[in-house]
């Protein structure tokens, strides 16, 4: 008797793997302009890279005592929309631990970007003069703000705290006082 047939009543008595459930949530991005806190450095360099204005080239510098920990710029336009700013990370072990994008201009460019953050991540979770802060677990992204009557410099800050607490063990030890 030919062990084939015992063999495809087994395969089929197998019940198929369990499926997500379709109630889950899908998550969400959380981060700005394709960037997001904790992004691996390679995929910064990429995209800063691909938004750098013309002529512009991404510079990175690394810590006197070690290269694990670097920081890096360029000046850039996202082709979304245009927008111009300036763009940098600190990056620890390949892992970015802070994004920052600043810019500066009439009034009206913090209102667009309040309202590009709040379209994207919801209502601040917390909010303080010239401060807006979304959080997600250890992660936030914070947009500030100061300036004049008809002028506003605008930074927004894309931070992981876990990545950002790696710093520690690269921080030169003090000397021993005599």
């Amino acid at each position: 008797m030919s062990s084939l047939p015992l063999l495809l009543l087994l395969v089929q008595a197998v019940p198929p793997p369990p499926t997500a459930p379709t109630t889950a949530k899908t998550a969400t991005f959380f981060g700005y302009r394709g960037f997001s806190p904790g992004m691996a450095y390679r995929d910064f360099a990429a995209k800063a890279r691909a938004m750098a204005r013309p002529k512009e080239i991404l510079g990175c510098q690394t810590m006197h005592s070690t290269a694990q920990v670097m920081d890096c710029g360029v000046r850039v336009r996202d082709p979304a929309d245009s927008a111009a700013f300036y763009l940098s990370a600190n990056v620890i072990e390949g892992r970015t631990s802070v994004i920052s994008f600043i810019d500066s201009g009439k009034v009206s460019l913090l209102k667009t970007r309040q309202n590009d953050l709040r379209l994207q991540l919801g209502n601040p979770t917390r909010r303080e003069r010239s401060m807006w802060e979304w959080t997600n677990g250890r992660r936030f992204v914070r947009l500030n703000w100061r300036g004049g009557t008809d002028w506003r410099v605008v930074s927004i800050t894309l931070n992981d705290r876990d990545v950002m607490n790696r710093i520690a063990s690269y921080v030169p030890k003090s000397k021993p006082k005599k």
